[in-house]
């Protein structure tokens, strides 16, 4: 017998089963797994995400643009919510001052932009969603142009399917054409701007009908063409110090702008950058965008690299042969510039 339980039989005696419970009907019922199907839901697209809120845009019922702030639902915590992203939204779509409404789904994505830290980090980190054009920008000189730089970028583009474009801004300072002979085999479209003065009409014409990110290294000029082109974007610019030639960070954030002036798309600022990682990329999908080139390929032992020193490569016999044209040979040095990105990059392992 338990030291608290009476040995007189006149006593009453206590054991587990005694203990009063105070009913929580809360927590008593049963969980279920079964969630609301939100028929009622608002389809919107997230333009800005700052520290756990969502900015996200609707249709308003007179047909305007409504804009909300949003928390995530429960069942998303585990999914990454990124600007660009459509999603099903209940809750107070008002848009009033004060109101909250709630993202219960993401919807599937068409593309996905993605960076990393660093190539040997394969954690990818999601820049953007649902672009189908990449402005690369960046400066003719102050600072110097990194051509290496714009390489990740079409790699990046490349392999998340997106079509990219360049822009060249600063050419009153330096000749930009050497430096755009780099990519020349490439057939992108290319914009050059001098300081002051920005191609808005012919920049436009590009973007209409698209959602475009922006993407360049810190100084390039970036803020100052989407203040241009999306007149009231107000975003911040700096300065380059002229000694070094570096940039300061006047975006801190990714925010989409919608073009607006009698023109449809949208266009999505990035913060400027010094890098980016391609720990995330399949080098596969990059001789995937070269189509006449893939085709020739599809002759490669199997593991080529397509580099200039590849043991049996169809590339690179067809380049010693004759059989490329003046085309193909200057996009198969624009391939092999690209992929060998990858050829020095080191395993996450080592």
């Amino acid at each position: 017998m338990s030291w608290w339980q009476e040995d007189d039989e006149d006593e009453d005696v206590y054991d587990e089963s005694t203990v009063r419970v105070r009913p929580n009907p809360k927590a008593n019922r049963p969980r279920t797994k079964i969630r609301p199907k939100h028929e009622d839901a608002a389809t919107g697209r997230v333009y800005a995400v700052d520290r756990g809120r969502y900015r996200v845009t609707v249709d308003g019922t007179g047909g305007d643009r409504v804009e909300l702030s949003c928390v995530r639902a429960r069942e998303l915590r585990r999914q990454p919510i990124v600007n660009g992203d459509r999603v099903d939204v209940v809750g107070d779509l008002s848009g009033d001052e004060g109101t909250l409404a709630r993202i219960v789904r993401i919807t599937e994505r068409s593309t996905v932009l993605r960076r990393s830290a660093d190539d040997t980090d394969d954690v990818e980190r999601i820049v953007v969603a649902n672009a189908d054009q990449l402005l690369i920008v960046v400066a003719a000189a102050n600072p110097e142009p990194r051509a290496r730089l714009v390489d990740r970028y079409l790699v990046a583009a490349y392999d998340a399917g997106i079509s990219p474009m360049l822009c060249i801004t600063k050419t009153d300072l330096a000749d930009p054409e050497p430096f755009l002979a780099n990519f020349a085999g490439l057939d992108i479209p290319v914009f050059r701007s001098r300081t002051g003065l920005v191609p808005v009409d012919e920049i436009r014409e590009a973007l209409d009908g698209h959602e475009t990110v922006f993407v360049g290294h810190s100084g390039v000029g970036k803020s100052t063409l989407v203040n241009a082109i999306v007149p009231g974007a107000n975003r911040a610019t700096g300065h380059v110090n002229v000694v070094t030639g570096r940039g300061r960070h006047t975006s801190s954030s990714t925010v989409s702008y919608p073009l607006g002036g009698g023109s449809a798309g949208w266009v999505i600022d990035t913060p400027g950058v010094r890098s980016f990682g391609l720990g995330h990329v399949d080098p596969a999908n990059i001789l995937r965008s070269f189509t006449d080139l893939a085709a020739i390929a599809a002759d490669c032992p199997r593991g080529c690299t397509h580099l200039p020193d590849a043991t049996d490569c169809a590339l690179v016999t067809a380049e010693r042969e004759g059989r490329l044209s003046a085309a193909e040979t200057a996009r198969l040095d624009s391939l092999q510039r690209l992929l060998e990105t990858f050829a020095t990059r080191s395993s996450p392992g080592e």
